[in-house]
């Protein structure tokens, strides 16, 4: 009669893990300690990680930011060429564009020939004063009352100087509540054809010293009624 193999049947239940420094399987109860301190180290080592990665995304936030904000200050513009600006329009004009030589320290930022809309031809320099404030110079040719009004947005005078003999209607607003801007102070006068006016927001000095190279200028030109 064959011989039947006899072995014995698999339960599928683990076996008690052996602990090596005791040499003999761990009870249940250093079972649960041993899980329960992986489970701490797991959330500890989340925690930290946790951590790491909030502080690499406020770095990155941080560095955004001053790429975004802090720049570099732009490089100062170079001055206008006013002079050979008004060299190169003159031709195009009847009466002397206003060129006036200016010491050390004042600049234009603009300066151009324009046509408006009622046909008046004028010249336009931006002045940059030595104390960094800001005088336009617009010469109407042939100008009318009208273009004056429009230039002084219909400020009315508060009073006139005599600047080196010519005689200017002051529109004084630095009082005004209504923030004026570059209208703050203006000066308006008429030499040769053209009307001239000086608007911004430089002080009593500065406006007599461009007022005077101006009309020197286009005074020495034959520019004025002379």
């Amino acid at each position: 009669m064959p011989k039947t193999r006899q072995g014995t049947a698999s339960t599928g239940a683990r076996p008690p893990r052996i602990v090596a420094e005791l040499g003999r399987p761990e009870t249940p109860e250093e079972t649960a300690a041993r899980k329960a301190e992986n489970s701490r180290n797991h959330r500890a080592n989340q925690t930290a990680l946790n951590l790491v990665i909030a502080l690499v995304a406020s770095l990155v936030v941080v560095l955004v930011i001053v790429l975004v904000v802090v720049r570099p200050d732009p490089p100062a513009r170079e001055p206008v060429d006013y002079t050979g600006a008004a060299a190169q329009a003159q031709p195009g004009v009847d009466d002397a564009l206003a060129s006036p030589a200016l010491p050390p320290g004042w600049s234009a930022n603009a300066a151009r020939l324009e046509q408006g809309a009622d046909d008046v031809t004028s010249w336009y320099v931006g002045f940059i004063t030595p104390h960094d404030q800001f005088i336009a110079m617009r010469q109407g040719v042939d100008a009318n009352a009208t273009w004056l009004s429009a230039q002084l947005e219909n400020g009315r005078p508060t009073g006139t100087t005599v600047i080196d003999g010519v005689a200017w209607q002051v529109y004084d607003q630095r009082d005004s509540s209504d923030a004026p801007g570059n209208l703050a102070y203006a000066l308006s006068t008429a030499v040769g054809d053209s009307t001239i006016v000086l608007f911004g927001t430089a002080d009593d000095a500065e406006f007599e010293a461009l007022a005077t190279s101006i009309t020197a200028d286009i005074t020495a030109r034959g520019g004025s009624d002379d």
